[in-house]
């Protein structure tokens, strides 16, 4: 006879099948497990009576195994203040992850929160191994590369390029005033390096979006309250767009083999990370998260939203040697870039008579 160990409540109210005759072995995996709720999923075990004159407790001591699945949240393990810095022609940037406090964060290199007004900006430069995902958050700007691309993105926008082999573009921005957003690099495993560039484009409205219990998500990249975004990463990468409610709170599942972190982009002081009782932090940090199941996060802010991103990506584990724009693996393949890009080569075909309106 079997004996089938169900689930069970925080009571341990156990429900048992008899006079199952299926002479097998099956597992369960464990579920989501919300802090909020009552109700817990357990691994379960179908096994084999070996003593039929046992009592159905003393099967579950013996032959089963439970394991009950408990929501692990990730805490903070390291947290920078992201600077302003020049960057560009006359650019001013907060870097947070690319700094000497935190050089990388693999598979992400860098990670600016930009705010340019014209005529300051990003003019012609390369790029080579690596992706550039820019979102913006105020204002608009516009790309234009050595393959004739040309495209303005504007508040919410999206543009996910893959350099791959080669690019040479420009970004600067379009409109008055302050123009606002961030820019995200992420790294590109050894085989995907030099794969033709190509680009990911979402306006605004495309992009996924889900909304409960206070809690707001522009869904970028990965999934988030059920809702899963259409973008291909090429680096498996969730970039998720919180907003939190005064009063609310939130907890979101990341990939247990996946580093991750959190900026936040508005938030005085009540925005909690990792642990209720965790103090707040403010705007313009970069929190680098622990192993565990997920982000838990409170807004204990009485009046005031609270704004971060959710960023997380599967190690690539390769070596990484990178010399400005130019992202490798090895010290050779950077001087074989500069050569390629001094001569015009191999990716950078396009580049010897090449200059974006931003050059006159």
């Amino acid at each position: 006879m079997l004996y089938n160990l169900y689930k069970y409540t925080q009571k341990r109210k156990l429900k048992h099948t008899e006079n199952l005759r299926k002479q097998k072995t099956q597992k369960q995996s464990d579920s989501f497990y919300d802090s909020n709720s009552s109700t817990v999923t357990i691994q379960f075990i179908y096994t084999n009576n070996p003593n039929k004159n046992h009592n159905n407790h003393q099967l579950y001591q013996k032959n089963h195994v439970c394991i009950r699945s408990k929501f692990i949240p990730r805490l903070t393990v390291k947290k920078v203040l992201a600077k302003p810095q020049r960057e560009g022609d006359g650019a001013v940037v907060r870097r947070s992850i690319g700094r000497p406090e935190l050089k990388s964060l693999d598979p992400f290199l860098l990670l600016d929160e930009f705010a340019v007004s014209s005529p300051a900006g990003f003019p012609d430069h390369p790029h080579r191994g690596f992706e550039t995902v820019t979102y913006m958050l105020q204002g608009a700007f516009t790309h234009q590369d050595f393959a004739g691309h040309r495209g303005t993105i504007h508040t919410g926008d999206v543009q996910w390029m893959t350099a791959g082999r080669g690019i040479i573009h420009s970004e600067m921005p379009a409109g008055e005033g302050i123009q606002k957003g961030l820019q995200l690099w992420i790294n590109l495993a050894s085989k995907d390096k030099m794969i033709e560039p190509r680009y990911q484009e979402l306006l605004s409205e495309d992009i996924a979006k889900a909304k409960k219990d206070g809690v707001e998500v522009r869904i970028i990249a990965g999934e988030a309250m059920g809702v899963e975004s259409p973008v291909y990463t090429r680096t498996p990468t969730m970039y998720l767009d919180f907003t939190l409610r005064p009063g609310a709170q939130l907890h979101q599942s990341i990939p247990e083999s996946w580093n991750a972190f959190v900026y936040i982009i508005e938030g005085e002081d009540g925005g909690v990370f990792g642990s209720f009782n965790s103090s707040p932090v403010m705007a313009h940090h970069v929190l680098v998260l622990s192993p565990g199941d997920g982000l838990s996060v409170w807004n204990k802010s009485s009046s005031k939203p609270l704004r971060f991103v959710l960023i997380g990506g599967q190690p690539l584990n390769e070596p990484v040697v990178q010399y400005g724009p130019f992202v490798m693996n090895t010290q050779a393949e950077i001087e074989q870039t500069f050569l390629d890009y001094q001569y015009c080569n191999n990716g950078f075909e396009n580049a010897k008579q090449w200059r974006s309106q931003s050059m006159g």
